[in-house]
């Protein structure tokens, strides 16, 4: 089965977990395109929900297939989440930000009250680390925060340079005007340890570590969909 296949499993065993009425939070990416374009499908059937949107990208496609994206200000406390994830290591800890939207992909799981990941079955991996950690830096003087951020990587064992997004051969820019720079960090044996120090780094925005945030997963697998539970 292929990788896609098994993306699209997850999305669709995600719809089964959203009630009429509820408060939704879109995410972003290939996997959770999926799970929009399901939702959307419910909701021509006459489902009523209230939707948010972590992405210009997602609300741009939520639209066009017809669903009404609000303004999170204006809907507070979400009942769920539903979004993709790059990594999925032990207890649910993940790294996202593949897709470039992790500041507000984590500004809307922090509302919701329940947050589902949804991904294919390479996501579960042993150890996180493998793919490259995103971290969003306010692009003024970014080179004196990067100086910054390669000191925390080295007290946590990680001799790696932050490498600069680019998109077309340009900076990419994220949907808050902010650069990303990704950090193949190979292991992230201390994930908590390694948050809290890149959280309180002057000039980062945020990271791609999302810890005890996910409820639980789905994982499209070859012989069907996978519950993991921290």
């Amino acid at each position: 089965m292929s990788a896609e296949t098994q993306k699209e499993q997850s999305g669709l065993a995600a719809i089964a977990y959203v009630k009429d009425g509820m408060k939704v939070g879109l995410g972003t990416g290939s996997t959770a395109a999926h799970f929009v374009k399901a939702l959307a499908a419910k909701v021509r059937a006459g489902m009523k929900l209230t939707l948010v949107s972590t992405s210009v990208q997602t609300t741009n496609l939520a639209q066009s297939l017809g669903l009404t994206i609000l303004d999170i200000n204006d809907v507070g406390s979400l009942d769920l989440c539903v979004d993709g994830a790059d990594e999925i290591g032990p207890g649910l800890a993940l790294i996202k930000g593949g897709g470039g939207a992790l500041l507000r992909e984590k500004l809307i799981w922090e509302q919701a009250k329940t947050c589902i990941v949804i991904a294919d079955a390479a996501k579960h991996v042993k150890t996180l680390g493998a793919f490259a950690l995103p971290i969003e830096v306010e692009p003024f003087a970014y080179k004196g925060t990067i100086n910054r951020i390669c000191d925390v990587l080295a007290e946590f064992e990680i001799q790696k340079v932050p490498t600069l997004r680019k998109k077309d051969g340009q900076p990419f820019i994220t949907d808050g005007a902010n650069l990303i720079f990704d950090v193949p960090c190979g292991q992230i044996s201390d994930p908590t340890g390694l948050a809290s120090a890149l959280k309180v780094t002057t000039g980062v925005v945020d990271h791609g570590l999302f810890l005890d945030l996910a409820e639980f997963a789905l994982l499209g697998t070859d012989d069907g969909v996978k519950v993991l539970e921290p």
